[in-house]
């Protein structure tokens, strides 16, 4: 199972905006047909026709999946939000701070004005991870 999982992520791709904005839409109801999910989108909302060709995009790439009612299809995520989470964060960490955890929290103490309780709550969480 572990060896399914780290190839599937392995070969995880980028989303583009407007696939994450869907994923984040899927991710938050669970499931939906398109048009619940353009319901879901903010205004102004995109054409019925662009939902539905993102969720066919989003399917060919292994993101989504769905279940057949008729001539419609109720699709539902494949991959979870903290699977592409993880994915993002190690391309990030990658491309711009050299694999290195500690230069990326370097970036956001430098340049996100974090006050001490927010460091305080880093030092929390990296203790008891360590626990």
């Amino acid at each position: 199972m572990f060896n399914y999982i780290f190839s599937y992520i392995c070969f995880m791709t980028e989303l583009t905006k407007a696939e994450e904005q869907l994923m984040l839409i899927l991710w938050e109801r669970e499931k939906g047909f398109v048009k619940d999910l353009l319901e879901a989108y903010p205004e102004p909302k995109p054409a019925y026709n662009t939902v539905s060709t993102i969720v066919r995009i989003l399917e060919s790439k292994g993101f989504v999946g769905y279940r057949p009612f008729g001539k419609s299809h109720e699709y539902y995520p494949l991959v979870s939000k903290d699977e592409y989470r993880s994915f993002s964060t190690e391309k990030l960490m990658e491309g711009y701070f050299s694999g290195s955890p500690s230069r990326l929290l370097s970036f956001f103490i430098e340049n996100k004005d974090l006050d001490a309780s927010a460091l305080d709550e880093m030092l929390r969480l990296i203790k008891e991870s360590k626990s």
